[in-house]
């Protein structure tokens, strides 16, 4: 139920809610799908930015984290 795959970042946006900046963001994965998630400020590391490899954290196929990909830069 919990896995890791790497994409590359399409969308990136701030979505602020009760004081807090959560993040609306896109992932395209290599075979062309594209998944996105809603994330709080710990599922989105500081500095990504669009066209960025990463590493999507997934639980129940569902987004919960990315990361930056450091073996795919």
């Amino acid at each position: 139920m919990f896995g890791d795959e790497v994409g590359r970042l399409k969308s990136l946006r701030p979505f602020p809610l009760h004081g807090l900046s959560y993040w609306d963001v896109a992932v395209e994965f290599d075979d062309g799908r594209i998944e996105q998630a809603r994330l709080g400020p710990e599922g989105v590391p500081e500095g990504l930015q669009l066209g960025d490899r990463v590493v999507v954290r997934k639980a129940a196929m569902t987004i919960i984290g990315l990361e930056r990909d450091v073996e795919g830069s």
